[in-house]
């Protein structure tokens, strides 16, 4: 299984960006997806993660309401819309999938929990 990451870029304060993460050699559907990102020095951290019907989304409380997670799975393709982007959204992004599908508890903001990862892209929120 292989994810590609894409979307990143350089974007001012407010502005709106949204990442992909396309998957080849497995289905989307029947999997779950999961977003972290790793800002520099610190430790790679949950951002938001959906179920395999796309019936439940997490975030964290740093980006709630100005993230949205979904997944095609006729293009098995995931994303992360981004709005509002603040400097302190600046991390290398990466996609995650899991192969159970779903989550008990917060299991979905364990790294260890995740099967596949991408490579990542870059967010860089300038002020």
């Amino acid at each position: 299984v292989q994810l590609q990451a894409s979307g990143g870029g350089l974007v001012p304060v407010g502005d709106s960006l949204r990442l992909s993460c396309a998957t080849s050699g497995r289905a989307l559907s029947g999997v779950a997806v999961g977003w972290f990102r790793e800002a520099p020095g610190k430790d790679r951290e949950f951002v938001a993660a959906i179920s395999w019907n796309s019936r439940s989304a997490y975030y964290a409380d740093s980006v709630k309401g100005r993230f949205t997670i979904s997944k095609d799975d006729a293009k098995n393709t995931g994303y992360l819309q981004m709005s509002n982007l603040k400097p302190e959204d600046t991390a290398v992004y990466y996609c995650a999938v899991d192969i159970l599908g779903d989550f008990t508890g917060r299991a979905y903001e364990n790294t260890r929990r995740y099967d596949y990862w991408g490579q990542g892209t870059q967010v860089t929120v300038s002020s």
